[in-house]
C-alpha cells in the first residue's frame, strides 16, 4: 500500500524556519495557507494546495481556447478567473490591414493555441503572445482539465510521468501551466485515464509505478 503525504490544512502550524508557497508566518512561526501537501525543506516549509482556481503569472506557458474575435486581437479562455487577450502583434508575424482583413483566417473562435502569458497588471488584465518558442495552434487532439496545482506532479521530475505516459500509450502530451493538457496520438484513452488518475491521487507515493503498471496492461 502506498503511504500517502502528509495532508496539512488552512492555519495549521508548520513550525519554525522560512515561509516559501502556501505558508506565511506569523509571530515566528510557519503556518499553512492551503489544504495541500506538505514539503519540508533543509531551511523551511512550503505547501502545494489541493484545489484551487489557476493565477496567470508572466512566463507561464498555458494551453486557451479562442473565445471571440476582436478588432486587433483574439479573446482567449485560459481556464481562470480572468480572459486573456492576444493582440494582433503578439499573434501574427505579418503586416495585417485590419479594415480589410478578416482575422480568423488566423485564428477562428474554438480554436486552441498554447501561448505564453506577456503581461499581467494589477488589474488583473491579461495578455497572452505566440511569440515564445514552442508557441503554436493546436490541432485535432483531445482537451483534459486538472487541477492546475497539480501540474507539476503530472510533469514529474525532469519531466518522468509525462514522458512514461507518452512512451506508454504512443501520444503526444502539451500541459498548460493553467491545468488544460493536449493529448493527441494512439490510445488517448488509456492516457486520459492516467493524466486524471495523476490529478486525481497525486498526494499517493509510488504513484509513478502505479501509472507504469496500469499503463502495461
Amino acid at each position: 500500500m502506498a503511504e500517502k503525504r502528509e495532508i496539512v490544512i488552512p492555519g495549521q502550524m508548520l513550525g519554525e524556519g522560512k515561509a516559501f508557497d502556501g505558508t506565511y508566518i506569523d509571530d515566528g512561526k510557519v503556518f499553512s495557507k492551503y489544504l495541500g501537501i506538505l514539503k519540508t525543506r533543509m531551511n523551511g516549509f512550503s505547501v502545494i494546495p489541493l484545489a484551487g482556481v489557476y493565477r496567470p503569472r508572466i512566463g507561464d506557458k498555458v494551453i486557451g481556447i479562442v473565445q471571440d474575435i476582436q478588432v486587433s486581437g483574439w479573446t482567449v479562455d485560459i481556464n481562470a478567473p480572468w480572459l486573456a487577450f492576444m493582440p494582433l502583434a503578439e499573434a501574427v508575424n505579418e503586416f495585417v490591414d485590419i479594415f480589410k482583413t478578416d482575422l480568423s483566417r488566423y485564428y477562428d473562435i474554438g480554436d486552441i493555441i498554447y501561448g505564453r502569458i506577456q503581461n499581467v497588471t494589477k488589474s488583473m488584465i491579461v495578455q497572452i503572445s505566440m511569440k515564445a518558442p514552442g508557441c503554436k495552434k493546436l490541432r485535432e487532439g483531445v482537451l483534459v482539465k486538472i487541477t492546475p496545482s497539480k501540474v507539476p506532479r503530472l510533469i514529474g521530475k525532469g519531466g518522468s510521468m509525462v514522458n512514461l505516459i507518452k512512451e506508454k500509450t504512443n501520444t503526444v502530451i502539451i500541459i498548460g501551466q493553467n491545468g488544460l493538457v493536449w493529448i493527441r496520438g494512439e490510445k488517448v484513452s488509456k492516457a486520459i485515464e492516467a493524466v486524471l488518475t495523476v490529478d486525481r491521487e497525486s498526494h499517493i507515493t509510488g504513484l509513478t509505478e502505479k501509472i507504469s503498471e496500469m499503463l502495461g496492461e
